[in-house]
């Protein structure tokens, strides 16, 4: 059971009702918005958790709430919710991104699945979110000492192939362990390998 934050966005206020009633058995943070303007502007957007849209509001639809969180890069997982759904609608919101697509009225199970899918996508997300920025706060030298690092060398190794003393080196792994929060080399390899380079 996820403990990340559940945000339902729908204009109908008994769906709202009906839908934060069945999540808060299953023990969901959950918030509802009436509008996408209301949910855009009352939510940290970078931060993990699940978003459930519909898809036809009257001011803002969901897919332009989508639109706007991928602008910004939102790590939250995305499901459309749908009274009206067409199969294009569909899958045009897949290939944006959203991690599901279901239409009303909607199996309490099924919404369930999805939303565990959308907050394991968004727990993802996030951790690559920070890791990127991680490699991004790194200084040149560090990134030079990082990409030795992942290919295996010793510190002596480094230091020679760097034409540097090892105790730079050792400040700069030392350094790298830090900002990458990475407990271990292998740890830190692992966060390396799923940068975007």
């Amino acid at each position: 059971m996820s403990h990340l934050p559940i945000y339902l966005v729908d204009d109908d206020e008994s769906v709202l009702d009906s839908l934060a009633f069945l999540l808060q058995e299953f023990d969901y943070q959950v918030q509802c918005f009436a509008s996408g303007e209301d949910f855009l502007q009352q939510t940290k957007l970078d931060q993990a958790g699940c978003v459930v849209l519909d898809s036809r509001m009257p001011t803002m639809r969901g897919q332009q709430v989508h639109q706007v969180l991928q602008q910004q890069h939102s790590p939250l997982g995305v499901i459309y919710l749908t009274g009206h759904g067409d199969v294009p609608m569909a899958v045009e919101a897949l290939k944006q991104g959203a991690v599901d697509f279901l239409q009303k009225p909607i199996d309490g199970k099924v919404l369930v699945e999805a939303i565990n899918k959308a907050c394991e996508y968004s727990e993802q997300a996030t951790q690559a979110m920070t890791i990127q920025k991680a490699f991004e706060s790194l200084t040149e030298r560090e990134q030079a000492i990082l990409r030795l690092v992942v290919q295996g060398m010793k510190n002596q190794q480094i230091a020679e192939a760097l034409c540097i003393a090892v105790r730079t080196v050792e400040v700069h792994r030392s350094n790298l362990m830090k900002k990458f929060s990475a407990k271990s080399i292998a740890e830190l390899v692992m966060q390396y390998a799923q940068l975007s380079h």
